[in-house]
């Protein structure tokens, strides 16, 4: 797959695009968890050094920008302002919106659409409901997957070819580092929230590790091992 991840994220070369999910601004206000930098400071460095590695044309957010469904908390709207500050200094910023992003209009006024299409074809969307256009592969967030390895948590991408409607469908963790993740290991169809990963036993966990993308077996296969 023409991908390269890094980072909670996913680089498109044939798009020039980046794409990462579940940002969830205002997590740490909503729920007195912090991280040792504050959520804005990490985020934005993170972000800033993606786009230094990658210097893409267009930063895709897939969906759950904002983590509060019925308020703004406080300094949530200057943490969204410095993301959009330093994409605006190297790229174009579109957001497809998740179900968490109800307050979108409170603090920003980035290019919105429920789904984008990139210039590979690609369609990038948060994946709570089903996609309205047809795609080779689509791109979402929403499920925050994360696997257990020998007794370590770590975030994962999960990757599924032809799982949906023929087509490949690439999750994205929680760019958020607040996000607890979803652990994929005993996951069933059942358990997940985007209609695109009904067929669960499909997808194939990437894992990080440093540089270095390990794709595992599919889940119906690797279950039994972990």
């Amino acid at each position: 797959m023409d991908a390269e991840y890094a980072d909670r994220a996913v680089y498109l070369p044939a798009a020039d695009a980046l794409v990462l999910a579940d940002l969830h601004v205002g997590r740490d206000a909503a729920s007195n968890v912090e991280l040792p930098l504050g959520e804005r400071a990490d985020l934005t460095d993170r972000l800033r050094r993606l786009l230094d590695r990658f210097r893409p044309a267009t930063v895709v957010v897939a969906g759950d920008l904002l983590h509060t469904f019925d308020g703004v908390p406080d300094g949530v709207a200057e943490t969204v302002a410095d993301v959009e500050s330093i994409v605006a200094d190297a790229a174009g910023l579109v957001v497809t919106p998740g179900n968490h992003d109800a307050m979108l209009d409170a603090v920003t006024e980035a290019d919105r659409v429920a789904e984008h299409r990139l210039g590979d074809g690609t369609v990038v969307l948060h994946g709570h409901e089903e996609p309205t256009v047809e795609a080779d592969r689509y791109v979402v967030g929403h499920e925050h997957p994360a696997i257990v390895i020998e007794g370590t948590k770590r975030p994962c991408y999960l990757l599924g070819p032809d799982a949906y409607r023929g087509a490949t469908v690439l999750v994205l963790p929680a760019f958020s580092r607040l996000a607890r993740g979803t652990v994929v290991n005993g996951l069933r169809g059942r358990d997940v929230l985007s209609p695109l990963v009904a067929d669960v036993d499909a997808f194939q966990p990437v894992v990080l590790s440093g540089d270095e993308a390990l794709t595992f077996p599919a889940l119906g296969d690797l279950r039994s091992l972990l």
